[in-house]
């Protein structure tokens, strides 16, 4: 038994170093320089050890409006992106003929280039004195006042930020599930037929719960994936996210690392471990929920 037991340590070693190496160690790295306080990175010394980092990011404008822009992404994105591959997916598996056909054209913007999806946007919804996008070409065909929603309100840039980030996950979303809606026994739905059910609770009743944990596994994915954002936000309005007052957390990371002089790593490690703890929440809170609505 105890050579069995080294036997399988053997095995798990490589996992174990690659996971210590690129994840732990990381970690641990981040959690130090969070706590240490008035860090100099060139002579890579601090003054002392504390939450003063986490204050510091707390109070920070740039971090609050970063906050705010994530959170809008989540709350708008996530359920948007869901609840219309739901509805592309059922068309999609109520047709038979082509239906692989559309499915791949569905799927095609999820395999190209954000940043090349993020300048035809751009395009699309640019106004000003040298470029007029399609979308305000349309506002102005109907009567409407065109908006630049590149460089113009918040308002504007939060809408083509939304809607950017639906095109670009909702690909995903319909090939998992028109993949658990064919997964979904066909005499579920004769038994149904049989009995005079309608269609309305056939889908409440058979669709839903059988697809339940595909939807559950996308509303976390597309939870972790929200927060993530960044490279969505620097296709549309360029690298210097606070000037647009578009940046998200990742982006406040970024720029306290890298830009405008950067060399914060305590404040970036403070709004990390934040990043971190929000994200590790509301997972926890979508787990506790699932038990009572996913059925498995």
């Amino acid at each position: 038994m105890e050579n069995r037991n080294a036997k399988a340590w053997l095995y798990l070693l490589p996992a174990l170093l690659f996971l210590g190496v690129f994840m732990i160690y990381p970690l641990v790295d981040v959690v130090v320089y969070s706590l240490e306080e008035n860090y100099e990175s060139v002579r890579e010394v601090y003054t002392g050890v504390g939450l003063e980092n986490f204050s510091h990011v707390l109070r920070d404008p740039y971090f609050l409006q970063a906050v705010k822009n994530t959170f809008l992404l989540v709350v708008i994105t996530v359920p948007l992106s869901t609840g219309l591959a739901l509805l592309i997916s059922l068309g999609l598996s109520s047709i038979q003929p082509l239906r692989k056909l559309y499915q791949t054209v569905y799927f095609l913007p999820y395999v190209t280039n954000t940043l090349a999806v993020g300048l035809v946007f751009m395009l699309l919804f640019q106004y000003n004195d040298s470029q007029v996008g399609l979308f305000n070409l349309l506002i102005r065909a109907f009567g409407g006042t065109p908006v630049d929603f590149i460089d113009g309100p918040y308002w504007a840039k939060m809408t083509v930020t939304c809607l950017y980030t639906v095109w670009v996950v909702m690909p995903f979303k319909i090939l998992i599930l028109t993949s658990a809606l064919a997964s979904v026994p066909q005499s579920y739905y004769n038994a149904a037929k049989i009995d005079g059910t309608s269609k309305w609770r056939t889908f409440t009743r058979i669709t839903l719960p059988m697809i339940s944990p595909m939807i559950f596994y996308l509303i976390i994915t597309g939870f972790i994936g929200a927060f993530k954002a960044y490279s969505d936000e620097v296709a549309l309005f360029g690298v210097n996210l606070n000037e647009a007052g578009m940046n998200t957390i990742v982006g406040y990371v970024y720029d306290m690392l890298y830009s405008n002089g950067g060399s914060y790593p305590s404040y970036a490690s403070a709004a990390a471990l934040i990043l971190f703890s929000i994200v590790l929440t509301i997972t926890v809170i979508n787990l506790m929920v699932s038990r009572k609505t996913v059925h498995y």
